[in-house]
């Protein structure tokens, strides 16, 4: 035990200790730190799996690498802390590991948003819309608010940076007046909840197919031959836009037929119901609980015309609806001997008239 305590105190008395010490220091409280990570996060962990929520797994994810940088941010004030320097320098590097700290938690922050984002887009998209433009934005907040924290560490007045960025970002807007209009007007078209990503939409200039996203210029629109369509926002903003999916997205499916005129239209109209009920029931896009129905509508020149009233799920679902439809019709119609006329036009030869003799002749 006395040679222990010789050798302690030699060591302590040794001008090598004075930075030894601070390597001894930063390494226990680096091991400290993974020692606390490991018996936190493993608590956490066992409890975020017990409930039915998923932010807590998110959370757990986001904040385990981060906190072995912060043990050894700690780790190094201490040994800083401990080492034979100034006051000044202890002072210099606690300031710089707080900013570095406030930092990383920013960064955490901005991946945790993220990530949440994306986890509950559907169940929040009422409240927020999930587009890049709301992403961008909930990103720019954040790290707004991490700046400003970093600036206010530092010592840094924020009162006249924003008195700058005010009288600043009058002559930005002057001067981008194109870019700052496709802006807040993707964030209307964001926030009014019209046109939504996922909807089926045709603009008044004849442009269709699937909204895919509203970014902060523009938006892109995917057609059915799956090209993209980029619309800037001050366009759509102004555009009359057909949205096929509002109200509701099922729709109604309109097929023309005609038949002929020595057709019993009460048989025509009960062939054809059972048809349709047919195609509602067993075709995929289909709405199963519609009762189809016709409505006799014009005397045309070959045949009585009527409308088939038929529904879809979506906007597509109407294609192929309206195949099966007119094929079992088809097939159908030649089983009960319903006719579907060609049509007929009567075209009527006048036969030139005879010139009259001329007078002298004969």
């Amino acid at each position: 035990m006395d040679l222990l305590t010789d050798f302690i105190q030699g060591l302590v008395a040794h001008p090598f200790w004075g930075w030894l010490k601070p390597l001894l220091v930063g390494s226990v409280v680096f091991l400290a730190g993974l020692a606390l990570r490991r018996i936190l996060f493993s608590r956490f962990s066992r409890w975020a799996a017990k409930t039915r929520w998923s932010w807590d797994d998110l959370a757990v994810q986001a904040f385990r690498g981060p906190f072995v940088l912060w043990s050894l941010m700690a780790a190094i004030y201490a040994a800083v802390d401990a080492s034979p320097v100034s006051e000044r320098v202890v002072g210099l590097s606690g300031k710089t590991l707080q900013l570095l700290w406030v930092l990383s938690l920013t960064l955490v922050a901005l991946r945790l948003s993220d990530q949440l984002i994306e986890r509950y887009g559907q169940k929040i998209a009422t409240a927020l819309p999930i587009t890049s433009l709301t992403q961008n934005l909930v990103k720019g907040i954040v790290l707004v608010i991490g700046a400003l924290i970093i600036l206010n560490g530092l010592g840094v007045s924020i009162t006249p940076i924003l008195t700058a960025l005010g009288v600043g970002g009058l002559a930005v807007a002057l001067a981008l007046q194109e870019t700052l209009s496709s802006l807040f007007a993707g964030i209307y078209i964001t926030a009014s909840r019209q046109v939504r990503v996922g909807d089926y939409i045709k603009l008044d200039s004849g442009e269709e197919g699937y909204v895919a996203d509203i970014a902060w210029r523009s938006t892109r629109i995917r057609n059915l031959p799956n090209n993209w369509i980029i619309v800037p926002n001050t366009k759509l903003a102004s555009a009359i836009v057909t949205n096929f999916n509002l109200p509701s997205q099922d729709m109604a499916v309109l097929v023309e037929v005609g038949v002929d005129y020595r057709s019993d239209l009460a048989k025509v109209e009960r062939v054809t119901g059972e048809v349709g009920k047919q195609v509602m029931r067993e075709v995929a896009g289909g709405v199963p609980d519609f009762e189809p129905f016709i409505r006799f509508h014009t005397f045309a020149d070959s045949s009585v015309s009527f409308t088939v009233i038929l529904r879809a799920k979506s906007f597509v679902d109407q294609y192929l609806v309206k195949h099966e439809f007119i094929k079992r019709l088809h097939h159908r119609y030649r089983e009960e001997g319903i006719v579907i006329p060609f049509p007929i036009r009567t075209v009527i030869l006048e036969k030139p008239a005879e010139p009259s003799p001329l007078k002298g002749e004969g």
